[in-house]
Parts: structure tokens; C-alpha cells; sequence
């Protein structure tokens, strides 16, 4: 795999990846260090009810994924579109604010905290239909809390985003020679956390 670019993997059983989602909350949030205190994390109950209205999405059953995706916004603040693909073992802290656009990819391990927005730049500059309008995000990236990631932008996996960063441009692996302007366009590269 280079960068976020990869082929697209076979779908697992979507019940297997909500419980998966669920074995991810343990592990990676130290406030629900048991099962039954991850099914208390609501950001959990969007991500799975994501899940379940991209399955619908995929099968051009539009008004019942838009449906789903209602319950899960007024259940966790979060606006994931049911056309978004979101990778295995997504993490999403706090939830609230949240928002990913509809021609997302968003990688494997990812780690998303609150007011996080992967968006479009706007209808001004809105393509064709069917054209990404929407970030890609790689694997095991983190986005600090009220990021914005905006337009066809890539992240390569491994990128470290900073909280309150405005991403505009391709940001390559972590490593490689990359020039931002520091007001506009802060990541941080390294392994450590946001």
C-alpha cells in the first residue's frame, strides 16, 4: 500500500465490525476499561449505526441509511454520511462535532477526536457528480480535536494532525520532506499525540 491508497478490501460481516468497533473502545480509551462501560461510549453508538446505514447506502437503500443516520446523530453528535468508508478499528473520542462527507475513505486504526471535520471545500468548487470531493485518510492516523481536513485531499498513513489544524493539500507519510505553512496548515509528524 502506498500513502491511503490501497485496493478495496472485502467487507467483513458488519456485526463482527461494530463488535470490533466495541473491542476498540477497551483498548484504546482508558475511561471504559470494560465491555460494559464501552457500551456507554456514544460515540460507539454512531459508529455503529454508521455501519449499519453504509451497508443500506451500498445497496441504494438511500432513505433508510438517511434514517439511520439521524438516530445516530442526535444519539452521539456525530455527522458521518452513509456513503463515508470508514477502516476497521476506528476510534472516535468524544465524538461530538464530528463530521465526515460522503466521498471520505478513511483508513484502518484510525483515531478521530471531537469537532474533527473531514469535508468538502464547498459547492463553489464542487466537481462533477461522483467525483471525491472529500478527504483520504490512510491508516493509523490521528486527528486532533477541531481539525478540519478539507477537499481531495490525501493523508498518508502514520500523520499525527494537530488540534485546530487547517489541512488543504496532500500531507505525505511522516518523514518525507514536506513544506505547510504553519499558520494555515499545521501537522505534526511525529509519534506523539495530539
Amino acid at each position: 500500500m502506498r500513502g491511503a491508497e490501497r485496493a478495496t478490501p472485502r467487507p467483513i460481516p458488519v456485526l463482527r465490525q461494530i463488535l470490533e468497533d466495541l473491542d476498540t473502545v477497551v483498548a484504546r480509551d482508558p475511561s471504559r476499561p470494560r465491555l460494559r462501560d464501552a457500551l456507554l461510549h456514544s460515540p460507539w453508538h454512531g459508529l455503529a449505526l454508521h455501519r449499519l446505514a453504509h451497508r443500506l447506502h451500498l445497496r441504494d437503500h438511500r432513505f433508510a441509511a438517511g434514517l439511520l443516520t439521524l438516530a445516530g446523530r442526535l444519539l452521539s453528535g456525530m455527522e458521518l454520511h452513509p456513503g463515508a468508508r470508514i477502516g476497521r478499528r476506528a476510534f472516535i473520542d468524544h465524538g461530538f462535532g464530528v463530521v465526515i462527507g460522503e466521498t471520505a475513505r478513511v483508513g484502518d486504526d484510525v483515531t478521530l477526536y471531537h469537532g474533527v471535520t473531514l469535508g468538502s471545500r464547498g459547492w463553489s468548487r464542487a466537481p462533477e457528480p461522483g467525483v471525491r470531493r472529500h478527504p483520504v485518510i490512510g491508516d493509523d492516523v490521528l486527528i486532533g480535536v477541531g481539525a478540519s481536513v478539507l477537499g481531495p485531499v490525501t493523508i498518508a498513513s502514520g500523520n499525527r494532525i494537530r488540534a485546530h489544524s487547517l489541512i488543504l493539500r496532500d500531507l505525505p507519510a511522516p518523514g518525507r520532506a514536506v513544506r505547510i505553512d504553519p499558520v494555515r496548515e499545521a501537522a505534526h509528524h511525529s509519534r506523539s499525540t495530539a
